[in-house]
This record gives C-alpha cells, sequence and structure tokens, in this order.
C-alpha cells in the first residue's frame, strides 16, 4: 500500500507537528494541507506563509486535496470531525486511505467511517493518547479499522507510536474518551478546589492532604500544569469534553460529570479569550492564574472588557 502523497486536513497546531514530522520521511513524495481558514480573508494569509516557511505545499480547496492525496490525516477540532469525514467524501478517490486523528465520540466514528467507506475510501481511526506538541508524531496512539494492520507499519516507519486495538471502529475512541473524562476531569476540579482553596487562604493545607493521600504527584507543579493547559487550549479540551459526554450518552446514560467538566473549561477559555490572562508570564504559578479568576469580576480589562462573575460568586455551580 503506497502512502506517498499526503494531506492533511487542518493546519492548526496538531496539523503543523504532524505535517512538519512527516515532510521529509521517506517515502514521501509531498505534503499538502488544507484548512478551512483559508476561506476567511482575515486569515489566509497569515496561513499562507506559515506553510510556505515550512516547506508545505497547500490546496485552496478540499477537493484538490483529495485529488492528490493517497493517505488523508484529519486533524481538526473535535465538533468537525464528522463534518470534515462527510465533506472529503464528496472528494475523495477510490482506494485513498482517511486517518482521523480527531477527538470524537465512537458513534461520531462510525458515521466518519461509513461515510469514507461508502465513497470507496478506507477508514482508520486514531485515539491519540497525550498532547501531541510535547511528543510530536511520535505521541502515542491507538489504530481501529479494517485496514490498520496495514497502515500502522507506515506510520511506525516515519517515528509515530502506533499500536493497533481493533477491527472495528469506535473501540479507539471509547480508550481515548474515557481517559478524557479522567484527565480532563482532573482538571476542572483542581482548577475548582485550588481556586476556592485560595479564596479561604487554605491552600497551603489543602494541597498537603493530597500528597499524603497521592504522594506521588507533585500537586503544586501539576496543579500550574493544569491550570496553564486549559487556559492555553481550553475551547479544544471543552470540545473534546463534549464528544465525552457524546460517549457516555451513547452508553446509555446521563453524562453529568462530562458535562460540567466542558462547562468548567469553556468557562476558563471564555475568560482566556477575552483577555484575563494576557498579563500572566508564561512561567506563572497556579496561584496566579486562580488570582485572576476569583477576581476576574473585579478586574478592568483591557478596553472595555468587564470578565463574567467567578464560580465562587455564583449561586450554583
Amino acid at each position: 500500500m503506497t502512502n506517498n502523497y499526503i494531506g492533511i486536513i487542518g493546519y492548526g497546531e496538531v496539523g503543523r507537528i504532524f505535517a512538519a514530522g512527516i515532510k521529509g520521511q521517506r517515502g514521501i513524495t509531498s505534503v499538502t494541507t488544507y484548512d478551512r481558514k483559508l476561506e476567511n480573508s482575515g486569515t489566509e494569509l497569515e496561513l499562507l506563509k506559515t506553510a510556505a516557511r515550512a516547506g508545505i505545499d497547500i490546496a485552496l480547496n478540499l477537493g484538490a486535496l483529495c485529488d492528490a492525496a493517497t493517505l488523508i490525516i484529519s486533524a481538526v477540532t473535535a465538533s468537525n470531525t464528522l463534518a470534515v469525514a462527510q465533506e472529503a467524501a464528496r472528494h475523495i478517490r477510490p482506494g485513498t486511505l482517511f486517518l482521523d486523528l480527531n477527538s470524537a465520540s465512537p458513534g461520531t466514528k462510525r458515521q466518519a467511517a461509513q461515510a469514507i467507506e461508502e465513497a470507496g475510501g478506507h477508514y482508520v481511526e486514531a485515539g491519540v493518547m497525550s498532547s501531541v506538541p510535547p511528543h510530536g508524531i511520535r505521541v502515542p496512539m491507538l489504530l481501529g479499522g479494517a485496514i490498520a494492520d496495514e497502515l500502522a507499519p507506515a506510520l511506525r516507519a516515519w517515528g509515530m507510536d502506533a499500536t493497533i486495538v481493533a477491527v472495528d471502529i469506535g473501540v479507539a475512541s471509547a480508550i481515548k474518551m474515557c481517559r478524557s473524562i479522567m484527565i480532563k476531569g482532573l482538571e476542572a476540579l483542581v482548577i475548582e478546589s485550588y481556586s476556592t482553596a485560595l479564596y479561604y487562604g487554605v491552600a497551603d493545607k489543602v494541597l498537603p492532604t493530597l500528597a499524603e493521600t497521592f504522594p506521588q504527584i507533585d500537586w503544586s507543579a501539576q496543579g500550574t500544569n493544569f491550570f496553564n493547559r486549559v487556559v492555553q487550549h481550553g475551547k479544544r479540551r471543552a470540545e473534546e469534553m463534549r464528544e465525552s459526554a457524546a460517549t457516555v450518552r451513547e452508553a446509555g446514560f446521563a453524562p453529568l460529570m462530562a458535562v460540567g467538566i466542558a462547562e468548567k473549561l469553556d468557562w476558563v477559555a471564555t475568560l482566556a479569550s477575552d483577555g484575563l490572562f494576557d498579563k500572566v508570564p508564561k512561567n506563572a504559578s497556579w496561584q496566579e492564574y486562580a488570582e485572576r479568576l476569583l477576581f476576574a469580576g473585579k478586574e478592568e480589562m483591557t478596553g472595555e472588557l468587564t470578565a463574567p462573575q467567578p464560580v465562587l460568586n455564583a449561586t450554583a455551580d
């Protein structure tokens, strides 16, 4: 199976990392990307410049990318997983491989697979099991699909950490989504617990009790890491948690925790996009982030911006 013409849908952080990591690998003829930002007159020039600096070809529309690619990698936001697969199915050539990296529920992945397979393509799902930036293309991922065993050797040859877990679509994404409930749930819990503890002046008493129960974790450092992750990538993480909530619904019961986690992450992300953390240094401690959240409604922000009241002052959480 030849996978020498690579098309990447989505040229955000993940798409850029994968494009850079694949480009120049043995046997790769070209790497082309398409991003819907090309259709936005306010953002397309910067995207074109970024791709040109990286030596990545740009397809001006999805049809052009599908015409050229023998392997298509979908690296978009969770909420766009199905729509992108359905649009790609309108253009995909028979026999083309479609590797779906997106964080979506098993049901969403099955619908995406159906669209691609009915169009003559071959769908492989990937559950990406860690944050991509620290690992690059070596990020651990679980593969599922009827021809995952045919694609995996090529991915490994490019340096990817790809493990086949199932022939059936949905297994890899179920593993990913269930893990996400725990990991992103911890992020939301830490943000709420630590900020409240800081408000009451008891953080120096609370964190040692956590260390007594889980001594293998540096709770202060981990807290800083969690706050930073959500401030930087909260919107994307909230979208993923909505797909985790869909995963729970597909299992047949109410996703009370997953929905709450999504709302908490989205709340922080909205404040971040409004500028609440603009003056917080990159190496800030969790306390600096928490202080911003606690006094979000009281601080005067850039321009006329007034951030919403923090959860602490709400009547319900």
